[in-house]
């Protein structure tokens, strides 16, 4: 049984195929076309993984759509119509996208894949968003059972939610939602300090062994209330997601010592700062609810997935001082591999397949599920009169 799973329209478009259970191939978009984070629609990342796992035109048996699209404009709506008038400009922006292709993913699934010469699938499923990323996190993994923590900006409602894998099945137990989100308050400082939002955290990342957290206290007194359980409200006076087209707001420049710095300019101190500062809070909010979560599942394994899970730094915190004694976390962590988990969770959840695990290995494959090329065809690309090139033999 052929399972394709899709994640589209956002960032990060990617296509996975599970064949009776096994991952066979999976790619991001953004490979194909060249252009980085490409949201379109996953054509030749479909076209790959199907060509890939040697897929007959008429066995493709069902496909997986990583979130559900109407759950997410109704919340689109709601927040523009929670705001008004203010949101007009964020909201006349959304709204021809929608209404042109994120509403009709079933057709423009139908559509691609006759396209490419399949038929239509017998089934087309729609997930939710953060089903996608704990199903990318516990299928693959090699525990038999474990704790689920999926954290990043926001699917439908949900920014992150805490659950239990076992066996052949996820449960999801508790969420935090939207506007109230771990990866909005990182993306946030990410694009005050000059970096591109769902591109440049990781520079923020990377930033933050260069300052000192002396905004830390701020943060917590001013931008977010956090609770011993790891739970948070953040104060949206100081946010502009909600009704503008930027993170951020002039209160929010008057707290941190003066406006946002310029993509491309000189980095400063109070950059490395910032960045230490929201760093340190981000750790802290990952340890207490990873401690909650321990609680709450009583699992001494636990799996992680969502944009924030690819922050490693606190990955490790969790690891060393949280209560989990082991971690998996899914390396396509992000929206990309939302798509491998639509597909696992088609064959596990959906179909009731069953799993099994050895605990030690993975089912990813070392995660080189993408194309690759020898010897003979980069040589044969590079002979063209364009291109110049010399062999190594050794």
């Amino acid at each position: 049984m052929n399972i394709l799973g899709i994640s589209a329209y956002y960032h990060d478009s990617a296509a996975a195929l599970v064949t009776d259970g096994r991952v066979v191939a999976a790619a991001q978009e953004e490979r194909f076309t060249r252009r980085r984070h490409d949201a379109a629609f996953p054509t030749q990342a479909i076209a790959y993984c199907l060509h890939a796992g040697g897929v007959c035109d008429d066995a493709v048996d069902a496909v997986v759509f990583y979130d559900k699209p109407i759950t997410k404009f109704v919340r689109i709506l709601r927040t523009q119509l929670s705001v008004a008038p203010k949101g007009i400009r964020p909201f006349l922006r959304a709204v021809p996208a929608w209404t042109q292709s994120k509403l009709w993913v079933r057709y423009h699934i139908e559509k691609e894949l006759r396209r490419l010469g399949y038929r239509p699938p017998g089934d087309v499923f729609f997930t939710e968003h953060h089903a996608s990323h704990a199903a990318s996190a516990f299928f693959p993994s090699p525990f038999q059972r474990a704790a689920i923590l999926t954290l990043d900006g926001v699917g439908e409602w949900a920014t992150s939610s805490l659950g239990l894998g076992r066996d052949n099945e996820i449960e999801l137990i508790e969420e935090l939602r939207f506007p109230h989100s771990l990866g909005l308050l990182y993306s946030a400082f990410t694009q005050f300090c000059g970096f591109r939002v769902n591109s440049g955290e990781y520079k923020l990342m990377g930033l933050a062994p260069y300052g000192t957290a002396k905004y830390k206290e701020r943060i917590l007194s001013e931008l977010i209330e956090l609770r011993k359980d790891g739970s948070f409200r953040l104060n949206m006076d100081f946010f502009g997601y909600l009704s503008d087209l930027t993170m951020t707001n002039q209160k929010f420049a008057d707290l941190f010592d003066g406006p946002s710095r310029l993509p491309e300019t000189e980095l400063s101190q109070r950059e490395a700062d910032l960045a230490a500062s929201v760093q340190a809070v981000t750790e802290e909010v990952v340890l207490r609810i990873g401690r909650h979560l321990h609680g709450l599942t009583g699992e001494s394994k636990c799996v992680l997935a969502g944009g924030v899970a690819l922050n490693c730094v606190a990955n490790g915190r969790l690891l060393r001082e949280g209560p989990f004694e082991k971690l998996w976390i899914q390396p396509a962590a992000g929206d990309a591999g939302g798509a491998l988990g639509a597909a696992l969770y088609g064959w596990h959840q959906i179909q009731g397949r069953e799993r099994s695990v050895d605990g030690v290995h993975d089912q990813m494959q070392g995660a080189f599920l993408g194309p690759s090329f020898d010897g003979d065809e980069i040589v044969e690309y590079l002979e063209q009169p364009v291109y110049s090139y010399k062999r190594i033999g050794d």
